[in-house]
């Protein structure tokens, strides 16, 4: 952590979402509310899963890992923001700063892979029907949710590794809300080559392998559908792939977002927007278009309901 007559860097100052303070309160009370509907509708999900019997498939055991990863990544970082709202000086010690960057490496590239694998699972269940329930049997879903939290294990490993060697010695201040990979190496004063190699390389496998992973099932699930002669049955093939398909667009479309500011916008409002988006606004939608637009959850918890009233 030393080089030379450099010093030790104990803790970081956040900069924050602004630095105006007629605002702090206001986007408080919001991303206060954000978190709570991101905590009811995630525990929400989750539980509904595991209480009602004909919600235990394939599909929505990984929902149920989908909304844990979704609770978690959020929890990692907004109740640091939330008290950051109210506090004078918002400051961060370094092992919670690394800790805080681990944890939320290790759930979002957990996130990507999960969302691959969710579109494999539909997938299968639409282009090789047949096959359902030996190709997506109870250990072959449970090995590649261990797969998909390896992957989120060993990139978080390696991003936080490469982190732990960088010896920081400038101005203390983080241009963010939290403990982010880009804002910390901007305050490095040694080398960061390595870093950004390995940033690049495992930014590129995590994300172009689950992306081709979507396209490729979804190429083939549209094939599949046209081959389909009613239009009813077109709509119910569909309709099990629609709640996906709107929780893939969120979440790559937040990567996206980033790089479709216009030109005059400054990289660091660019990177707090986006990561407003994947830290907080996606956990909270996701829950959301699952339990709204599949028959299965609507279902599932009006008997939940009803069982509670006649209880």
């Amino acid at each position: 952590m030393t080089a030379g007559n450099h010093s030790t860097v104990m803790e970081f100052i956040l900069a924050g979402l602004t630095d105006k303070p007629e605002l702090q309160m206001p986007l408080f009370l919001f991303f206060l509310g954000v978190y709570v509907v991101t905590v009811v509708g995630n525990l929400g999900m989750i539980t509904l899963i595991v209480l009602s019997s004909h919600l235990h498939t394939p599909m929505y055991y990984f929902l149920s890992s989908l909304s844990f990863i979704d609770l978690c990544y959020s929890t990692v970082i907004t109740p640091k923001m939330l008290v950051n709202f109210v506090t004078e000086k918002n400051t961060i010690s370094y092992p919670e700063c690394m800790t805080q960057l681990y944890f939320f490496i290790f759930f979002i590239v957990s996130e990507s892979h999960m969302l691959a694998v969710m579109a494999y699972d539909r997938y299968v269940a639409i282009c090789k029907p047949l096959l359902y329930n030996v190709t997506m049997s109870n250990q072959v879903c449970s090995w590649l949710v261990v797969e998909v939290y390896m992957m989120g294990f060993i990139g978080a490993t390696a991003y936080t590794g490469c982190m732990l060697r960088v010896v920081f010695c400038k101005a203390k201040t983080i241009h963010h809300y939290f403990c982010d990979l880009f804002p910390l190496l901007e305050l490095s004063c040694s080398s960061t080559y390595a870093n950004v190699l390995v940033i690049l390389c495992l930014s590129v496998f995590n994300i172009l392998a689950p992306t081709l992973t979507i396209l490729g099932s979804y190429f083939s699930i549209i094939a599949s559908i046209l081959r389909i002669r009613s239009t009813e049955g077109r709509s119910k093939a569909f309709s099990t792939c629609s709640s996906h398909i709107m929780a893939i667009t969120i979440f790559y479309g937040t990567t996206a977002f980033m790089y479709l500011q216009p030109s005059n916008v400054s990289s660091t409002v660019q990177s707090k927007v986006s990561s407003v988006f994947y830290t907080s606004i996606v956990p909270m939608l996701n829950p959301l278009i699952y339990s709204l637009r599949n028959k299965d959850v609507k279902i599932a918890l009006r008997k939940i309901i009803e069982k509670g009233l006649f209880c």
